[in-house]
C-alpha cells in the first residue's frame, strides 16, 4: 500500500520524526482559518504517486486567500490518473539544506539503506559518488549500524540530522513491516535540527491483518484508499489501472493478469482494470463475482467485459453458470461480454454461455479480435 504523504508522515511522527505542523482536507470541507497550522504555508495534492512537485500540485501559499485558491484548484483535478480527493495544508519549513534517507526492502529479503547530502525533486539527477548506499539485515541493529556507518560519509554539520533521522525511519520500516521508507527532502534547519519535509511510505498488504494501525487508517478512510480496502474487505485483489478505460476484466492469477494488461495495452487497446480472483473460491456462490462487476459498471467508459480464465481446479462449466447468474445480478454492468476459458469443463461452459449468448474462445488473439467489434 503506498500511504498519501499525510498519513506517512503521521505514522512515522509516532517514532519521533519530526515533522511540520499540518492537517488534512478532503473535497467536502470548508476551510476553517482556525483549525490550520500557522502561515505561511505549502498546499499538497495527496495522491499516492511520487513526483508531485514536477507535476505542480505541490504550491506554496503566504495568504488565507492564496491557500483557498490553490486546495479549491487542486482538489477534484486528475493528475498522473488519479483524482486527487485531499490536499495537506502543513507550515512552510525555513531550511538551511536538504537530505535525503531512505530505506527499500532488496530483493534477497535485506534492507537497502541510502543516504544523500543532496535531496529535493532532482534527487534521480545526483551524481552517484554523492549517494551512499549499503545493504543491512532486515534486524534493528545491524539497521542501526548501517546507518550510523553511511552517515559517517556526509559532512559533519549534516551528518547528526542524517543519522537520527535515519535511526528512527529504520524503527519505523521494521515496525510498520514497510517495503520502502523514504524522507526526500529531510530539512536541516539552523542550529542542526531537522524536519521531514516530504515522506512515502510503501507497505505490503499481506501484512495488514497484523499491522493495526494500517488496518484503521484503511478502514477510516476507504475512500483514499479503495483497492487496499477492497482487498481488506473481500479478500482479493481488484485495482482501477485507467479511469478511462474501455474494457473491463474479469481475470484470474496475478502473473497472467498483468500479462493480459500488457498484451492489451500492446495492442492499443485500454484495460480499465486489473483483478487477481480466485476462481477455486467461487464454488457455489456469486457474491464476489457480482460484485466484481457491480465495480466494473462503474467505469464510464466501459464498453465490453472480457473474461480470461485459466481453470486448473476449477471446472468451467461450473464457473461458467456462476457467471452467468452474477451477469444477470449486476445491474450496473450492461455491456457485451467476451469469453476466453482454458481448462477443465470447457465442452460444458461454451454450451452455458452460448445458451447466455457469451461466445466464447480459447485463443487470446481471437478473443481481442471480438473485443475489438464492441469498441466505438
Amino acid at each position: 500500500m503506498y500511504l498519501l504523504e499525510h498519513d506517512a508522515k503521521e505514522l512515522l511522527a509516532r517514532y519521533g520524526i519530526a515533522i511540520p505542523a499540518g492537517r488534512l482536507i478532503g473535497r467536502e470541507e470548508t476551510i476553517d482559518r482556525r483549525s490550520l497550522p500557522a502561515g505561511p504555508w505549502m498546499v499538497k495534492g495527496q495522491i499516492a504517486t511520487g513526483g508531485r512537485g514536477k507535476a505542480g500540485i505541490i504550491q506554496r501559499a503566504g495568504t488565507l486567500q492564496e491557500l483557498i485558491h490553490h486546495a479549491n484548484a487542486l482538489l477534484g483535478a486528475t493528475v498522473k490518473g488519479r483524482v486527487i480527493e485531499a490536499v495537506r495544508i502543513e507550515q512552510q519549513v525555513a531550511a538551511r539544506h536538504e537530505l535525503y534517507v531512505g530505506l527499500l526492502l532488496d530483493a534477497t529479503g535485506d534492507v537497502r539503506v541510502i543516504l544523500s547530502a543532496s535531496g529535493g525533486m532532482e534527487i534521480e539527477q545526483v551524481p552517484a559518488d554523492r549517494i551512499h548506499t549499503a545493504v543491512a539485515p532486515a534486524e534493528l541493529q545491524p539497521l542501526l549500524d548501517c546507518v550510523r556507518g553511511l552517515a559517517q560519509q556526509l559532512p559533519p554539520e549534516l551528518a547528526p540530522a542524517a543519522r537520527d533521522a535515519g535511526e528512527r525511519a529504520a524503527k519505523g520500516f521494521l515496525d510498520l513491516e514497510a517495503m520502502l521508507v523514504e524522507i526526500n527532502p529531510l530539512f536541516v534547519l539552523d542550529g542542526g535540527g531537522w524536519v521531514a519535509g516530504d515522506a512515502k511510505v510503501v507497505t505490503d498488504d499481506n501484512a495488514l491483518p497484523r499491522q493495526t494501525a494500517l488496518r484503521e487508517l484503511v478502514e477510516s478512510r476507504s475512500g483514499l484508499y479503495p483497492d487496499v480496502a477492497r482487498k481488506h474487505a473481500h479478500g482479493f485483489d481488484y485495482v482501477v489501472v485507467d479511469p478511462q478505460g474501455e474494457i473491463g476484466l474479469l481475470t484470474t492469477g496475478a502473473g497472467l493478469s498483468m500479462m493480459l494488461i500488457d498484451e492489451l495495452r500492446g495492442a492499443g487497446l485500454k484495460p480499465y482494470n486489473f483483478l487477481d480472483i480466485r476462481t477455486g473460491g467461487l464454488r457455489g456462490e456469486t457474491r464476489r463475482l457480482t460484485q466484481v462487476l457491480q465495480w466494473i459498471g462503474e467505469g464510464p467508459q466501459v464498453q465490453v467485459l472480457l473474461v480470461n480464465i485459466f481453470a486448473g481446479i476449477t471446472d468451467l462449466g461450473e464457473f461458467s453458470t456462476l457467471l452467468v447468474k452474477a451477469l444477470n445480478s449486476a445491474s450496473a454492468l450492461e455491456v457485451p461480454v467476451v469469453a476466453r476459458l482454458v481448462g477443465n469443463g470447457l465442452p460444458t461452459a461454451r454450451e452455458t454461455l452460448a445458451a447466455a449468448g457469451i461466445e466464447l474462445f480459447t485463443d487470446l488473439d481471437q478473443a481481442l479480435a471480438a473485443v475489438r467489434t464492441h469498441l466505438r
